[in-house]
């Protein structure tokens, strides 16, 4: 019966690692038409085409307790280039503390300055940040709307560089790349500088240049208001309204244009527990996107081609589940496979880890040699510890995302930190409430993933050992810092 039960979980850990080698050898694929695409150029329109009717713009700034950052926010909506009589900025404030004052302030500033900003507030959360924004749309005079979430500051000339695009009635959207404010703050926020500049400069750029679909990011964008409407508005049944929205609108027909020269700032998690929850999100949102809109994406008459790289854009996300299932096969896997020589394992398991972690690590190599300035080369090492470590807990949210539709919005913390300023004072009031239980989980999965080094020791089977310290390596980082965060969001407690 025993016998029986481990050959189960280890056909089910090969399987694991058979589908996180299928999701490496689609970052090479993505690297291999980057190649390609990078050095093609896009001929940018020359002037907004609207010379003697100007379209009316409706920016859109979704605020929920952002007392750190709704003011500076404002400040760059409200100076952003466009004739004051042609453009309106709504304040979607569903916000239960201080920041509704500093919201009152700025825009009442504003409106003195011959700047329309108009306050929503819907007393409720109803829909979270899709019901904000749809209340927001029917409620906005835009032919075009552009979403700015609170931690990102629009240049001043995002209109005059987005809006052009919309010449050709077939584009809906155009998306702007990421920049980061503070992507010298921390040893976090380097590596997510690394997870989310690959995003943009490979994988937005390939999906576009190759018009296959690509999604917009929740902010740093502009739609077409009929591309909205069209596909039938924000939903709220998934936790990432914008990826929902993304595919239902290109399903529509509209096309999307990604501008990957024209960057937005923002602000990354400075926190371990704040990255954490906005990649719990943002996997469950995509898992609940995918089973609402693979049927559909499947049944249309789109290129199989397109269809097949769709899924695997919608699909990433279980590559928390994927690490998390192989995580925690390991050790019935090697009790298992006790007797095998080292011949196998060169056969069997290496490939099976290169064809995954190996070709991951390769996609972001190249990609730090892409940057200029060029990012350092350990940052790298250090994604498998950090995503080992943290996949047992996002891969509680997939599951949710398979099981469950729509579900609570967390934001993410922001502070308004710029390179390497310290948290706010106040910045204590946002320790994770649950961070114990994530220690305890570590340390649990930490003693899990030496059973295998003592079977291995025991074996003498030395060349696995590199691979199997991985394990503890990445659950004894991830409790560190983990503990390293709060303490230091706690110092910033006034007395």
């Amino acid at each position: 019966m025993l016998l029986s039960l481990l050959k189960v979980l280890t056909v089910i850990h090969f399987l694991a690692l058979g589908g996180l080698m299928l999701y490496g050898f689609h970052r090479l694929w993505l690297l291999i038409r980057w190649y390609f695409v990078q050095r093609r150029t896009l001929v940018m329109p020359l002037s907004i085409p609207f010379e003697e009717d100007i379209p009316y713009v409706t920016i859109q700034l979704p605020i929920y307790n952002e007392r750190f950052v709704a003011a500076r926010l404002i400040d760059a909506a409200a100076t952003l280039h466009w004739p004051r009589d042609r453009i309106e900025v709504q304040i979607l404030d569903d916000s239960v503390d201080d920041t509704q004052w500093i919201v009152d302030n700025r825009a009442a500033y504003w409106n003195e300055n011959g700047i329309s900003i108009k306050i929503l507030r819907r007393g409720n959360r109803d829909g979270f940040k899709a019901g904000a924004l749809a209340h927001g749309v029917s409620l906005a005079f835009g032919e075009f709307i552009a979403v700015f979430d609170a931690d990102f500051i629009p240049p001043p000339d995002f209109l005059l560089r987005t809006v052009p695009y919309f010449s050709d009635p077939d584009v809906g959207l155009i998306q702007a790349r990421w920049g980061f404010l503070n992507v010298d703050n921390s040893w976090l926020t380097r590596i997510q500088s690394l997870l989310l500049g690959s995003h943009f400069a490979i994988e937005h750029l390939v999906r576009f240049r190759r018009g296959l679909f690509f999604n917009f990011n929740g902010t740093a964008g502009i739609w077409r208001r009929k591309a909205i409407e069209s596909a039938g508005s924000w939903h709220s049944d998934t936790v990432t309204e914008d990826l929902d929205l993304s595919y239902r609108a290109q399903l529509a027909g509209w096309r999307f244009v990604y501008l990957d020269d024209l960057i937005v700032p923002s602000e990354l998690p400075t926190t371990l527990s704040a990255f954490r929850q906005q990649q719990q999100r943002w996997a469950k949102g995509s898992i609940q996107t995918a089973k609402k809109i693979l049927p559909c994406l499947f049944r249309s008459s789109l290129p199989f081609s397109m269809k097949i790289e769709a899924t695997a854009h919608l699909l990433g996300n279980l590559g928390w589940f994927l690490g998390a299932v192989a995580t925690l096969t390991l050790y019935p896997t090697v009790l298992y496979r006790v007797k095998i020589g080292p011949y196998q394992w060169f056969q069997i398991d290496l490939p099976l880890f290169l064809g995954g972690c190996g070709a991951i690590l390769l996609y972001l190599f190249f990609y730090t040699r892409m940057q200029r300035p060029r990012l350092p080369l350990h940052w790298v090492l250090a994604v498998p510890l950090l995503t080992i470590g943290l996949a047992p807990s996002i891969a509680f949210f997939v599951i949710q995302g398979m099981l469950k539709r729509g579900g609570v919005f967390h934001r993410t913390p922001k502070f308004g930190v710029k390179g390497k300023d310290s948290l706010p004072s106040l910045a204590f009031l946002y320790c994770d409430g649950e961070f114990l239980i994530y220690m305890s989980v570590s340390i649990l999965l930490f003693i899990y993933s030496l059973l295998p080094i003592f079977l291995a020791w025991q074996r003498n089977t030395w060349i696995a050992m590199p691979f199997l310290m991985l394990f503890p390596l990445s659950f004894s980082f991830v409790f560190l810092k983990e503990l390293e965060g709060q303490k230091y969001l706690r110092t910033q407690e006034e007395p």
